[in-house]
């Protein structure tokens, strides 16, 4: 009698352990695509991503560099102070995107050219990605929330 009660306890135990070997195996496979890393214009320059890789880019939109094309194709530059790369986007911007404001854009790195599936921009005067924040002051490089562009007192590379 108590060899069974063993027995059926090692084969509830094995059980247990296969069921949450799989569900991890599972939970893992679902969320490889919903993982998206984030990076500087700096970093990327520095490394390049592969082109299948998707991540999140983000820093300033640099003046000047907007450009319209066909239809809902816009090109612009972005920049963390110390890179520029260039992104492109084909559809609606959001309607606080403008030069010289933070962005977090999510799309892969081809030929040089980060292309976009998605652009964020900010949702008042004052907000910045935290992200995008963090790398503006690695470079040396904050924008305050008067919108003024000003180096960073003791920061490295200043």
């Amino acid at each position: 009698m108590k060899s069974l009660k063993k027995k059926r306890r090692i084969q509830i135990i094995a059980v247990a352990t296969v069921a949450l070997v799989i569900s991890t195996g599972l939970i893992g496979y679902a969320m490889r695509d919903g993982i998206n890393f984030f990076r500087s214009p700096s970093q990327v320059i520095a490394e390049p991503p592969s082109p299948t890789e998707v991540f999140r880019i983000g820093g300033l939109v640099e003046e000047g560099s907007i450009v319209r094309g066909e239809g809902e194709t816009v090109r612009f530059n972005v920049t963390d102070g110390g890179g520029v790369v260039t992104v492109t986007y084909k559809g609606v911007l959001p309607d606080l995107f403008e030069e010289n404001q933070g962005m977090v854009g999510t799309g892969s790195f081809q030929d040089g050219v980060f292309v976009a599936s998605e652009i964020l921009a900010k949702h008042d005067e004052t907000y910045m990605p935290k992200e995008v924040v963090d790398a503006l002051k690695e470079q040396g490089v904050y924008k305050d929330p008067e919108g003024n562009i000003r180096p960073i007192e003791g920061a490295s590379g200043s």
